[in-house]
Order: C-alpha cells, then structure tokens, then sequence
C-alpha cells in the first residue's frame, strides 16, 4: 500500500493533535499546513477530511479548521471506559502469577523511562503514560477489547498532554500513582487496583468523580 502525501499529512497533523501542539480551540488553514509540511492543498484537504470524520477537526468552508477541543462529557466517558477496561484485564491476570510477574516487570520498565522523560518532554511523557496503561489491558489477553482500548488510547493520550500544558507539576502526581499501581498489580489486588485507578485519573484529569454523582473511590475503598 502506498504511503500518500495525504497519508504523511494526515500523520503529521493527527501528531500535533495528540501532542496539543495544535490545541483545542485553535483554527489553522489549509493554507498554513500546506506551508508547513511542503506540499500543495490537495493532500492537505484530504488530511483534513479524514481528520474531521474522525471527530478531531470541524471544518468551516472558506474559513480554515477548528481543533475540536476536548469536552467535558468525552472526557468523562473515556475515563470510565478506560477504568472498565483496564479493571477487567487486572482482573483476568491476578490469579496467574506468571502473568503478574511478567506485567509488573514492564511496569517497572515503563516507568523507568517514564521518570527520565520526566517534565522537560511532556509529548514523550504523555506517550509513556499512555503506554503504561496499554501495557495493563494487553496482558488481559482479550484482542477485542485491547483493539477498544487502542482507540482510547489515542484520546488519552491528548488528554494527558492537555493537563500537561496546563499544569506541568502533575507528572509528580502520575508517577507517584503509577508506582502505587505497579505496586498493587503485584501484590494481585484487583479491586484496590480498581479503586486506586479510579482515583487515579479523577485527581489527574480534575474530574470529581469518573462514574458522574457516584463519586471518587479512594484507595481505602471509600466514597469521596
């Protein structure tokens, strides 16, 4: 399959998307983007299309297109998603110690390059995070949900580097809580993983309950 001009476009453009170069809310030009990555319009407007039928981008004839910014009923809904996703996978590996071993072993690689990236590379440390879940639900060993999880993934992702742009000291609050993560996976705890990654995005993400009214659990269980 040929790789297009359209395709590279598509790529780079999706890229400052995810990494909030391009943030929400921002209107570019077919124009500006041509500029920038050295090609006509034609592949651009096709980039565009793509993009838009996607749901990243709203075009407006004549005028450019607009970065969809991220909502706050999205936002919600990928984190409950992701909190069923990945509770399930934890779920599926706790009573195979095996499985434990091998997925608390690539935590821990993770987040060894997680802390070197650090805050002074908050793309890579917005993939990394990104990584560190997807890690959780590949060891659930279930293809149609980590196929899910793949496109959450994506949105994730944006969203991490959104809270990063807007408050670059929460890469403390991620690593400490990915360690307490790793932690508990190991010790084969699945409902507290599932309180603690409730808690988790909550405080990262600055919802006040991933469920809607239904509230934050806490580590100890209790409703917050």
């Amino acid at each position: 399959m040929t790789y297009s001009s359209a395709d590279r476009v598509y790529d780079e453009v999706k890229e400052l998307i995810l990494t909030c170069d391009l943030p929400g809310g921002e209107m570019i030009s077919e124009g500006e983007i041509a500029d920038r990555c050295e090609v006509s319009r034609t592949p651009v407007r096709e980039a565009f299309l793509r993009l838009a039928a996607e749901g990243w981008m709203r075009l407006y004839p004549k005028k450019g297109a607009l970065i969809v910014p991220i909502g706050e009923r999205e936002a919600r809904e990928v984190l409950d998603a992701r909190v069923l996703v990945e509770s399930h996978a934890v779920e599926s590996v706790v009573d195979d110690p095996a499985a434990v071993a091998d997925l608390a072993g690539r935590l821990d690689d993770n987040l060894a390059r997680h802390r070197a990236a650090g805050s002074a590379d908050p793309a890579e440390f917005a993939r990394l995070d990104a990584e560190f879940h997807q890690l959780i639900v590949a060891a659930g060993r279930n293809g149609l949900l980590a196929d899910f999880y793949t496109s959450l993934g994506e949105r994730h992702r944006r969203m991490t580097a959104d809270r990063l742009r807007r408050d670059g000291d929460v890469t403390g609050r991620i690593l400490d809580d990915h360690a307490e993560l790793a932690e508990v996976l190991r010790a084969a705890d699945g409902e507290r993983f599932a309180w603690l990654l409730r808690s988790h995005l909550a405080g990262v993400h600055g919802t006040d309950g991933v469920h809607g009214n239904d509230g934050v659990h806490g580590a100890d269980g209790a409703v917050r």
